[in-house]
């Protein structure tokens, strides 16, 4: 921590025999600055002289023949993942700009990868500053938050980020701290929230200067920060933080707090914490279930405005439950969601869709608060080359993403997602058909978005209705929802959606997944009178290709039907979304 004169510096080394701090603001000697044992392994130095940018490395006397040089593990900035620490810049200047983080139902959500979402192809990886160039027309498209993938310090430039050799710090490739602060406070002043995907299920495993940082380790085990037994084990290597130590549930807990307080992130979406709860196959981990609870604990104590997302995958309720009996978290991603309605659309047959699995999908919920999930069709994990995946509409037909069912079946997708209860989610790209597949070395292809114009609006215009930008949709940002009509054999669907129900609040979306056109579609209303059509996504204005089919305001004056009071009919088209409500 820099001071007036110099900088503090405070390390925890249990097991060392003494320590130094030595750098670029003395020469580098060795022994340095020597530290001072403060007792309960910290050891601690005030020297004088030091400058913000001044490089910097611990040397521990693990024993009398090992002396190990060691980055500081809460650096937030390196010089790269095998490199020195950086002592921080001076206070970033945020400026007085009012900011308030969206509530939940306020939330559309948009992942985003730094190092391809605004790149050229070849050289490095794209930066926050090439990101926030394309901020302004993300506030134009609607999006109200953005979820930034990994972007602590990781070896390499190219990365999906899920390897964090230096969890405080900026990767350097991307920006560093000063270019990150200043992409969150360019969101905010276009009124976006900024979430920091953060990993604590394991870490590195490569460049991992916290293993075996003081000397000390027991078997093949990593030391200090982490299991050194069976409970280490990990998809990504035996890495995983001892959980149990109190040093090391500080430390990540500090970890935290630091994105969201230094860096005024609005929220964290932890990965994969089916591996902080369990260990040794599956087993139920106690320590990783209280590490999770006191850290939300604590963010809802210090900032309880702020969201905490679990990426867990496991339809556990527990996870969205409150502490202490659930884990405490404000949302999770819901793969009750994303697999039927992925299966549904990529599906070639229509005959072979589910639409009863699509009805769960739209229904399913984590207790009593629907948006205590986070709903999408894309996301890195679903569309990534190294999983395997691919984008939706490459998906749909290999090799022909641009074909007209492509197109079709994607964006009926997507309307699912921005109509369904929920935090909506898209992937960078999703909205002008990215096609191929997410690799974290090909930019994405901004062309697209030109070529896929009446896409890009389509797009627009669904997040416009969740929102309730117009005063006629206030039931897409509800609690309620009702899947009132359900046609397996024509593969059609309709659900009700509404917040106090009424004028302006219900709002009915009707989803065709077949290929057949409706002149007239008849289903159940939940109130007479005049519905006006906010939405046909098979209008030609969103694509030339789209049939145009018309779906004209109507009068739901016909009898009860559906578990309904009234019906009334519509024009559909082929694998078409169809939203309504009443202005009185």
């Amino acid at each position: 921590m820099p001071y007036e004169d110099g900088a503090a510096f405070r390390v925890w080394a249990p097991h060392a025999r003494a320590v130094c701090v030595t750098g670029s603001f003395n020469g580098w000697p060795v022994p340095g600055a020597q530290m001072h044992h403060e007792g309960g392994g910290y050891w601690s130095a005030d020297v004088p002289g030091v400058k913000p940018g001044d490089e910097y490395k611990y040397v521990i006397e693990a024993t009398d023949s090992d002396r190990l040089w060691r980055t500081d593990p809460y650096a937030p900035a390196m010089t790269g993942s095998n490199g020195n620490s950086l002592v921080p810049a001076p206070d970033f200047e945020w400026g007085d700009t009012l900011y308030r983080t969206p509530g939940w139902d306020e939330l559309v959500v948009y992942e985003m990868h730094i190092g391809t979402f605004n790149d050229l192809p070849g050289g490095g990886p794209g930066t926050f500053a090439d990101a926030v160039e394309r901020l302004p027309y993300l506030a134009e498209l609607g999006v109200t938050a953005i979820e930034l993938m990994p972007a602590a310090e990781f070896p390499g430039g190219f990365s999906w980020g899920y390897n964090p050799s230096a969890p405080f710090a900026v990767e350097t490739d991307l920006g560093g701290p000063q270019d990150l602060k200043a992409l969150v406070k360019a969101a905010h002043e276009l009124g976006i929230a900024v979430l920091f995907d953060v990993v604590y299920n394991h870490l590195g495993p490569n460049d991992l200067d916290l293993w075996r940082f003081d000397g000390w380790h027991e078997g093949d085990g990593g030391g200090i920060y982490f299991y050194n037994n069976g409970r280490a084990a990990t998809p990504w290597g035996s890495s995983r933080p001892d959980f149990g130590r109190p040093e090391v549930r500080q430390y990540l807990r500090d970890n935290a707090l630091h994105w969201l307080e230094e860096y005024r992130m609005d929220g964290l979406r932890w990965d994969a914490t089916s591996y902080i709860r369990t260990a040794n196959g599956g087993a139920e981990l106690a320590d990783g279930w209280g590490l999770m609870r006191w850290i939300n604990d604590e963010i809802d104590h210090r900032q309880p405005w702020k969201l905490s997302i679990a990426e867990d995958m496991s339809d556990d309720a527990r996870i969205t439950d409150a502490t202490p009996t659930g884990a405490g978290f404000d949302a999770q991603w819901d793969a009750g969601f994303v697999h039927p309605v992925r299966t549904a659309i990529i599906a070639s047959d229509d005959t072979s869709r589910d639409m009863n699995a699509v009805r769960a999908a739209i229904e399913h919920r984590y207790g009593g608060d629907v948006f205590h999930r986070v709903i999408y069709t894309e996301s890195h994990d679903e569309v990534g080359r190294l999983n395997g995946s691919l984008r939706v509409p490459e998906a749909i037909w290999p090799g022909n993403a641009d074909s007209w069912y492509a197109r079709k079946r994607s964006t009926l997708g997507s309307a699912l997602v921005l109509t369904s209860p929920g935090i909506p989610m898209l992937f960078q790209g999703q909205e002008f058909l990215e096609d191929g597949t997410f690799d974290d070395q090909v930019p994405l292809d901004w062309s697209r978005r030109d070529h896929h114009i009446g896409i890009v609006q389509l797009h627009h215009d669904l997040i416009a209705l969740r929102r309730n930008r117009a005063g006629r949709t206030a039931g897409l940002r509800g609690q309620g929802v009702f899947v009132h009509h359900l046609n397996n054999t024509d593969k059609v669907i309709a659900f009700h959606r509404y917040a106090r129900g009424g004028p302006r609040d219900s709002t009915v979306v009707l989803a065709n997944f077949g290929s057949r056109t409706y002149q007239d579609y008849t289903l159940g209303f939940p109130r007479q009178g005049t519905w006006q059509v906010r939405f046909n996504s098979n209008w030609s204005g969103y694509d030339p290709g789209f049939g145009n089919h018309p779906a004209f305001d109507l009068s739901a004056d016909g009898p009860g039907l559906d578990g309904m009071p009234c019906s009334g009919t519509v024009g559909l088209g082929p694998y078409s979304v169809v939203v309504m409500s009443q202005d009185a």
